[in-house]
């Protein structure tokens, strides 16, 4: 969600800071700020605006602010409209300041305490709270280490906050409790935020902090505590990321150009999981083969378009393996008492590794009766990754539009090996590798897909201006049809439901007239010919027809608009399906002039509940 950085350097730290904030755009936010220490009178100098970064930078070229140690955010509202007096950084007097990512549930009950005792909130913030906590307990402790801890020990909720106080202008000090932070190592200066890529211009050594980890940094060095309030070292990780992929290159958007990053990432996820041989059960961890082959049914958890990737992993388990398998939204599954019946492994999805609702399922399942849990993500350095006993990294790169696409497919991907490897780990070697034969083809495959954007471009003006759209596919594609209707409402903000096609008469076929678009994935599969039907149960009604459709699909002509998609193995149809929908949704937002990377009201990393 929010976005983190903060510097404390021997040089002026004011464009750094702006960089990171930059860098963080990505996340999803409504408002911006940056505070730093003045060189000449050591008082805190703050610039904050509703809107952009470039509204920032903007209000910062004719309010100047510079200091060899500051803090920066970027604010997604959660207590309290986007507006300059909420925006972050947020203080407590006129000597603390801080910032905050993530939601402070017992937020009120402090706020009232607090105003008993003489403070005064110019907020509705929860993050208010935080720095009059922290103020009220340097009353008593004067260590700004101490008064962190006490005061963060009286919160609840997930948060990561970073902290500075005017008589100590050397040092910055940084909390994690649900929320990520990475402190960034330099070279007589250090750095944290949310995301190491905020950082990449400075530095590409990076220390993970762990949950209740307390960092206190200074320009040449830096001390960890951990939630016991030890002294800790963490080890210092080098980030593998290219700085060329955090950049749109020739695209116009990041989510264009990481749509047609979309064979690359096939390729690489093939080679880093697989040899001739088959699936390599080391990637996932030492104690693959052992799980996996105890394993008698599954439970997956997840949200958004992860949630999507499993209905779809679901089919593939249970019709390829004949493992039972059961998926859940993470949100909901907290907060529901399951029956675990025994020998089940519990995979958690989440693109980021820091999905808060996962993740706390993920603990949720450590403290109960599963076999064992596989954590499925796209960045090794995730809490998910390193909570889980397996990881399956999908090896999608950095992925800066906040609507997901590669990193989407690379699930799916990761989810049909998946299967494999469980073939082949029960000795089923040839179903196992006719399955992975089939994923070598998807590089190919998808670039052929791609090359159909100029046919997908042309459906675009038939639907800007429409108010709603339905999606339909049966069976392994009404998750599919999920996803394209999920990313039309994400960036073009256009109203759109998907239905598996046999329930239109079960209601939705009410909505259904000459100015509904409904948009339809229809491979020739045993379900083909009731899809047929329920084509002509649209066109009956003067609904207007998108159909996305192999060669032998009958029902093709029935439709007004009709692509035909390259011969493909079955298996791979819900991943390549995929990608025109994907097409579709991005080419209709740029008619529409939405923010294609950065939708409103909507984040990247959902690290809040």
């Amino acid at each position: 969600m929010c976005g983190i950085v903060g510097a404390v350097a021997e040089r002026n730290v004011t464009p750094i800071l702006l960089e990171g904030l930059k860098r963080l755009e990505y996340r999803g936010y409504d408002s911006a700020g940056m505070a730093t220490l003045s060189v000449q009178t050591s008082d805190i100098q703050r610039v904050r605006c509703k809107g952009k970064v470039a509204d920032l930078q903007q209000a910062l070229s004719t309010q100047p602010i510079e200091g060899t140690i500051g803090l920066a955010h970027t604010r997604w509202a959660t207590h309290g409209a986007p507006s300059e007096v909420n925006a972050h950084p947020i203080t407590s007097g006129n000597d603390l300041v801080i910032v905050h990512n993530g939601i402070v549930e017992n937020h009120e009950p402090l706020r009232t305490r607090l105003k008993e005792t003489g403070y005064v909130f110019e907020t509705e913030t929860d993050t208010e709270v935080i720095a009059h906590l922290i103020h009220h307990e340097m009353q008593t402790t004067p260590a700004l280490t101490d008064a962190i801890r006490k005061a963060t020990d009286k919160l609840e909720g997930a948060f990561a906050i970073g902290v500075l106080h005017k008589q100590d202008p050397e040092t910055l000090y940084a909390f994690r409790q649900g929320c990520p932070l990475v402190v960034g190592v330099g070279l007589g200066e250090h750095f944290f935020a949310s995301d190491p890529l905020a950082l990449l211009p400075v530095t590409q050594q990076f220390v993970y902090l762990e949950e209740g980890d307390l960092a206190v940094i200074q320009p040449k060095t830096f001390t960890l505590f951990d939630q016991q309030n030890q002294l800790i070292k963490r080890s210092v990780q080098t980030a593998d990321i290219d700085f060329e992929s955090t950049t749109k290159g020739n695209y116009r958007h990041f989510m264009q150009k990481e749509m047609f990053e979309q064979p690359t990432v096939f390729t690489t996820l093939l080679h880093n999981a697989c040899t001739k041989q088959g699936v390599r059960a080391e990637y996932l961890g030492k104690r693959t083969a052992e799980l996996l082959t105890q394993t008698e049914r599954l439970q997956i958890v997840a949200c958004g378009t992860s949630y999507h990737a499993a209905l779809v992993g679901r089919y593939w388990i249970e019709s390829l393996v004949q493992l039972p398998c059961h998926i859940d939204i993470a949100s909901e599954y907290r907060y529901r008492t399951p029956v675990i019946e025994p020998n089940t492994l519990f995979i958690a999805l989440s693109q980021s590794g820091e999905t808060a609702d996962t993740l706390a399922a993920l603990r949720m399942a450590k403290q109960t009766h599963f076999l064992g849990t596989l954590g499925m993500c796209n960045v090794p350095e995730s809490a998910l990754a390193r909570e889980s006993d397996l990881v399956f990294q999908t090896a999608a790169g950095p992925e800066v539009g906040v609507a997901a696409t590669k990193t989407f497919t690379a699930q799916l991907t990761g989810l049909l090996l998946l299967a494999a490897l469980c073939l082949q780990l029960r000795g089923r070697q040839q179903e196992a590798d006719t399955l992975r034969q089939a994923v070598t083809e998807l590089p190919q495959l998808a670039n052929a897909v791609l090359e159909l954007d100029g046919m997908i471009r042309a459906w675009a003006p038939l639907l800007v201006r429409r108010p709603h759209a339905l999606f339909l596919g049966r069976g392994i594609h009404y998750p599919i049809a999920l996803e394209g209707a999920l990313k039309l409402k994400e960036i073009s903000y256009l109203h759109a439901e998907a239905y598996p096609a046999g329930e239109l008469k079960h209601g939705p076929l009410a909505l259904v007239d000459e100015n509904m678009p409904v948009i339809v994935i229809a491979p020739q599969d045993a379900l083909a010919d009731k899809l047929a039907s329920n084509l002509q149960e649209v066109k009956a009604r003067q609904g207007e027809l998108f159909v996305l459709h192999d060669r032998d699909f009958s029902g093709s002509t029935i439709a007004q608009h009709h692509i035909e998609m390259p011969a493909m193995p079955a298996v791979l149809t819900p991943i390549l399906y995929t990608i025109p929908l994907q097409l579709l949704a991005y080419h209709v937002a740029v008619l529409k002039g939405t923010d294609v990377d950065q939708p409103r009201n909507l984040a990247k990393s959902v690290t809040v509940e």
